[in-house]
C-alpha cells in the first residue's frame, strides 16, 4: 500500500459472502457507516476491494450517468431512469462470450448509476431474442460470467441479475430457448408478442440438465408436473400456451407490446428505488431458488457437457445444421429427428 493512500488510515471491514448480490443489497441499506474499505471473500476466494463513502453505497468504479453506453452485441438507449438495451448479436443472438461479456459490462454500469432503475430487454433480431448458448463455446462463455460473480457459470450471474437492484423487464418478440429461455426467466418479468414469441427449455434432448437455472425457475413457476412436460419434451411453447402455464406475464398483440411495455417500464422507474429493493428482496425470499440451488445445476451442466453422450449428440446436430438460423426455425421438429439418429 502506498504511503499517503486513504487506504492507510482507512479500516478495513472484510466480509464473507455466498454471492455478490447479497453483498450488494446490505451496502445498499447501510446510511451509517463510516468510511470503511471493504475486503471481500466469496467462497474463500478474494475479491476486489470497495470503498464504501459516508451514505454507505458502494463507489462506482465508473462515472453514474454516461448517456452513452457502447457495446459490441449491444444497443443501448437511455429514457429517464430507465434503460432500453437490444440484443444485437447475430447471426442469431447466440449466448456466447461476447453477448455475456456485454451483459456484464451493462450490469456494472448500470448498477454504478443511481439514476438507472429499470432495464427492458428486446431484440433487434425478429426471429430469435436469444437463441440458447453457444454450445461450441461453451467454456469461454463461462469464463466471462465469472467477471461479474467470481465463478464461471452464467446460472449465477443470471441470479445475480435477479437480486439486483434494478428493475428487468423481457419484451420477448421471436424465440428464446435453454440459455436465453434462462436469461429471461431472470428478469422480473415477462411479456411476450401473442403471434411471433416462442419458448422452449430444450437441454435434456442433449442428455443434460438446464445449466442456467431453468429447472429452479420452471419448477417454481409451472409446477412440478408442467416444468417436467417443458424440459423432458424440449417443445416449443407459443405466447399464449406460456400464459396459460404462467411462464410468462402476459401475451400481447406485436403491435402494442413495445408501447404496454415502455409505460409500464416509466411507471416503475417514478417510484422509490427503496421500495424496489425491498419488495424484491422480500419476493426473492419466497420465490428464487438459493445461490446452492443455481451452483448445483451449473455444476451438473458442466459436467453433463463433457459426457460423451452430449458430445455425441452436440456433433451430430451441427453436421446437421444446429446454430443455423434456417435449422432452428423449427427446432422442435429438428430435434424430434436428432432423437432417431
Amino acid at each position: 500500500m502506498r504511503e499517503g493512500d486513504d487506504r492507510a488510515r482507512a479500516p478495513v471491514l472484510v466480509v464473507d459472502f455466498l454471492s455478490k448480490p447479497h453483498a450488494a443489497n446490505i451496502l445498499h441499506r447501510s446510511s451509517l457507516l463510516p468510511h470503511f474499505w471493504l475486503s471481500f471473500r466469496h467462497r474463500g476466494r478474494q475479491c476486489i476491494p470497495i470503498e464504501l463513502g459516508t451514505a454507505g453505497r458502494a463507489k462506482p468504479t465508473i462515472e453514474p450517468g454516461d448517456s452513452q453506453m457502447v457495446f459490441e452485441t449491444l444497443k443501448v438507449s437511455k429514457e429517464g431512469a430507465v434503460l432500453f438495451v437490444e440484443i444485437a448479436a447475430p447471426p442469431m443472438n447466440l449466448l456466447g462470450p461476447e453477448l455475456v461479456r456485454d451483459l456484464v459490462s451493462l450490469i456494472e454500469r448500470a448498477e454504478a448509476d443511481q439514476a438507472v432503475k429499470v432495464l427492458v430487454f428486446k431484440s433487434a433480431d425478429a426471429d430469435y431474442f436469444i437463441s440458447h448458448v453457444d454450445v461450441t463455446k461453451i467454456k469461454e462463455y463461462r469464463a466471462e460470467a465469472a467477471k461479474l460473480t467470481g465463478e464461471p457459470s452464467i446460472a449465477l450471474l443470471f441470479r445475480y441479475l435477479s437480486a439486483s437492484r434494478l428493475v428487468t423487464i423481457a419484451q420477448i418478440e421471436g424465440r428464446v430457448r435453454a440459455g436465453g429461455n434462462e436469461f429471461v426467466l431472470a428478469c422480473d418479468m415477462r411479456f411476450a408478442a401473442r403471434e411471433k414469441a416462442i419458448f422452449s427449455q430444450f437441454e435434456p434432448s442433449f442428455g443434460v440438465i438446464p445449466g442456467g437455472g431453468g429447472a429452479q425457475h420452471l419448477a417454481r413457476l409451472l409446477g412440478r408436473a408442467r416444468a417436467l412436460e417443458v424440459m423432458l419434451s424440449a417443445e416449443d411453447y407459443d405466447a399464449e400456451l406460456a400464459e396459460r402455464y404462467g411462464w410468462i406475464n402476459r401475451a400481447l398483440p406485436a403491435d402494442s407490446l413495445g408501447d404496454f411495455v415502455s409505460s409500464l417500464a416509466h411507471r416503475i422507474a417514478g417510484f422509490p428505488t427503496a421500495g424496489h429493493v425491498v419488495v424484491k428482496d422480500r419476493v426473492n425470499a419466497i420465490a428464487l431458488a438459493p445461490v446452492e440451488d443455481f451452483r448445483r445445476d451449473s455444476d451438473l451442466f458442466d459436467e453433463g457437457v463433457r459426457n460423451p453422450e452430449f458430445q455425441r449428440r452436440a456433433q451430430a446436430a451441427l453436421k446437421r445444421g444446429f446454430q443455423t438460423r434456417d435449422a432452428e426455425i423449427d427446432l422442435a421438429g429438428y430435434l424430434g429427428g436428432l432423437a432417431d439418429d
